[in-house]
């Protein structure tokens, strides 16, 4: 009877739909199907295996999974992931071996967010925009296997890639190299405006000074002569 209610009071701790099980000697935790929209806080921390699959969970935070220190297999998949903040995976680096994030919203993903993963990360079946930053990600982790060809463009700067495969976009295309030639050209854009610039305030600042000597001599002219030498002199000195 007692570990009968121990049973009972663990079973009410979970969200609805969800539940433990064990799976080939491994912990389980399974919450497919379980309407969340969140990462759920109370999973056991001896959990191997997590699935948060099929759910309406939009945005992974930092720290989400920070007291599963025994994760190996963490299945997002089939969410409506659309962001995934800088440190989401904190603490899983060492010993998460599967990170499925297939079939979720995901535009754009940063390569600090994954890329200290040692795991397989599954990241077909999004709508990727195909950029430098996408570019730069997929050289950074490894990708679970047979999961590449899904990785496909739904937007990019070149209507050509747009239903292309990114792998095999990139193997013609360095998005990264493009952006940098883009920045270096508003760079010298902006360096030549500068300089257009303090060109036209020097000229002006001549051509004012040219006027207001102009005035001075024709003011000088007009006085009396020897009044006129005495300041030609002093003026000339000031000039020397």
């Amino acid at each position: 009877l007692l570990l009968a209610a121990s049973c009972v009071r663990a079973a009410a701790a979970f969200p609805p739909g969800c539940y433990p099980a064990e799976e080939g000697g491994l912990k389980t935790f399974r919450c497919s199907h379980a309407h969340l929209t969140e990462v759920p806080s109370d999973i056991p921390n001896d959990t191997h295996k997590l699935y948060l699959d099929s759910n309406r969970i939009p945005f992974l935070p930092r720290d989400a999974f920070r007291d599963l220190p025994l994760l190996l297999e963490l299945d997002l998949s089939h969410n409506s992931i659309a962001g995934v903040e800088s440190g989401a995976f904190r603490g899983l680096a060492d010993h998460l071996r599967s990170l499925d994030l297939s079939s979720n919203r995901l535009v754009s993903l940063s390569k600090e967010a994954v890329g200290h993963l040692k795991a397989k990360v599954n990241l077909s079946d999004n709508p990727w925009l195909c950029d430098c930053r996408l570019q730069e990600l997929i050289r950074t982790v490894a990708l679970a296997a047979g999961s590449a060809g899904g990785i496909v463009c739904a937007a990019a700067a070149h209507e050509e890639h747009v239903g292309k495969a990114f792998l095999q976009v990139i193997a013609h295309t360095d998005f990264c190299n493009a952006y940098k030639r883009t920045t270096d050209i508003a760079m010298l854009v902006t360096m030549f405006g500068w300089f257009a610039m303090v060109i036209a305030y020097l000229v002006y600042y001549v051509r004012q000074n040219q006027e207001d000597a102009r005035r001075h001599l024709e003011y000088l002219k007009s006085l009396p002569s020897k009044q006129r030498r005495s300041e030609e002199s002093s003026t000339i000195s000031t000039v020397v």
